[in-house]
């Protein structure tokens, strides 16, 4: 969430989001939070979706806090996308460069693309799940970047889904997962698929495996809190 903070006081300063720039700290961004820090044998590879979804769900065991998520998250989501689709690269087929054709990659795919990977790596299930989620919401993205008030009404968004994120750690107290560990923003979303799977009966294993986790890292942290009071 950072590289997307960074963009937009970017953008607030120069009045437009600066196509390189964005395309810089977007890479930045998954060069840094794709790798998790859990090594094998001295090679860094990434956390399961077990130890994701737990580290997440630790955080959201109120009921009132889950369900402002259910609204935050999307939304900012969809901010991210109609932002990210603003930027746009258009590659021809043609190698004169002039009348032939040609394809158009917005940064909103690039970012798409990367998080379905991610997902698909911890758990396949889930990552359809996502995919059909996120598809309709970028096009409606691409939909209102073509508009000139594109950047402000992404903003809007943007401020009103973190409004219910905040309202719900008020619910729940204790922090938002990301202040630890900034990969928990790819995470969020994951984990309302997760829960949205469970609540339909589905993935009960997974829901097994992470539920007591959760508790007990929740157990760790208000422990923690209290120590620290």
């Amino acid at each position: 969430m950072a590289v997307f903070i960074e963009i937009w006081s970017y953008s607030l300063k120069n009045g437009r989001i600066h196509r390189d720039f964005a395309l810089t700290l977007l890479m930045r961004q998954l060069r840094s939070h794709f790798v998790m820090p859990f090594k094998w044998g001295g090679v860094m590879i990434m956390k399961t979706a077990v130890e994701q979804l737990s580290t997440y769900k630790s955080l959201h065991l109120n009921k009132k806090n889950l369900a402002t998520h259910v609204i935050g998250i999307p939304l900012i989501i969809f901010a991210v996308l109609i932002w990210f689709s603003q930027v746009s690269y258009s590659f021809s087929f043609d190698e004169s460069g002039a009348g032939g054709k040609g394809v158009s990659i917005s940064l909103g795919m690039l970012f798409v693309l990367g998080i379905s990977l991610y997902y698909l790596k911890l758990h396949i299930r889930l990552a359809l799940g996502m995919i059909l989620f996120t598809v309709p919401l970028l096009y409606l993205g691409h939909l209102i970047s073509l508009s000139s008030n594109a950047f402000l009404i992404g903003a809007a968004v943007f401020l009103v889904g973190w409004v219910f994120q905040f309202v719900g750690h008020a619910y729940e107290k204790a922090k938002p997962a990301f202040v630890d560990d900034l990969n928990q923003l790819l995470i969020g979303p994951f984990f309302l698929m997760a829960e949205l799977y469970f609540w339909m009966g589905q993935e009960k294993i997974l829901e097994d495996e992470i539920t007591p986790i959760a508790i007990q890292k929740r157990k760790a942290y208000e422990k923690a809190k209290k120590s620290s009071n």
